[in-house]
């Protein structure tokens, strides 16, 4: 039989799932964890999906690996705990077209992509949903960048290091987009204030209402 799992890639602990789904077959958990620890060490910091392949009538079991989410990927390789969770107005890292290749390579046997192309573009699509700017744009622009050939030396030619000089150009400009988002968030927070100020317990209670 075969059990999925998804853990924290070398540092997998006990737990009550774990339990439930392992416990009734009388296999020992702890070897469990120190197996699935072993096969992930490389993934420290990373959501992995593991597959167990449990043989029910001797109970040993084979540990495989599979490569973590593109969003675990993405935060990962742009040093981020989550994502914006408000992409309008909140961007959250500013990833060069290069880190997005690599990404894409690493995910492709995994994804449902006919090529390399297709792939990056998944990649890109899921730094829309996390607010992750690409070379200094939104994201939703990149995609039709792709289609308009201006990556296709990168993509040719499956770039996946970042000169050092266009890391830090992007870390620069990242850092001003923070800045005006800072400045933004703060302003709206005043704004709010205000507005609470000025509305009456009475309007209040309406506002509710609706």
């Amino acid at each position: 039989m075969k059990v999925k799992l998804l853990v924290e890639g070398g540092s997998m602990k006990p737990g009550p799932v774990l339990s439930q789904k392992l416990g009734p077959l009388g296999i020992n958990i702890n070897q469990v964890i120190q197996k699935i620890n072993e096969a992930t060490k490389n993934l420290s910091g990373l959501k992995v999906p593991v597959e167990l392949d449990i043989d029910a009538s001797t109970n040993d079991f084979e540990v495989e690996v599979f490569s973590p989410p593109v969003s675990e990927l993405l935060k990962k390789e742009l040093g981020i705990e989550k994502g914006s969770g408000a992409q309008d107005k909140m961007q959250v890292a500013n990833a060069s077209i290069e880190q997005i290749i690599s990404i894409a390579k690493t995910k492709l046997p995994n994804l449902l992509c006919k090529d390399l192309r297709a792939a990056i573009k998944t990649i890109v699509g899921s730094c829309v949903s996390l607010g992750i700017l690409i070379e200094n744009k939104p994201a939703s622009e990149i995609e039709k960048d792709i289609d308009d050939g201006k990556y296709d030396k990168e993509i040719k030619e499956e770039m996946t290091e970042t000169a050092e000089e266009k890391k830090a150009e992007l870390s620069e400009y990242f850092e001003k987009v923070k800045t005006n988002q800072e400045k933004l968030a703060e302003q709206e927070k005043a704004e709010k204030e205000v507005k609470e100020e000025v509305t009456s317990p009475e309007e209040k209670t309406e506002t509710e209402k609706k």
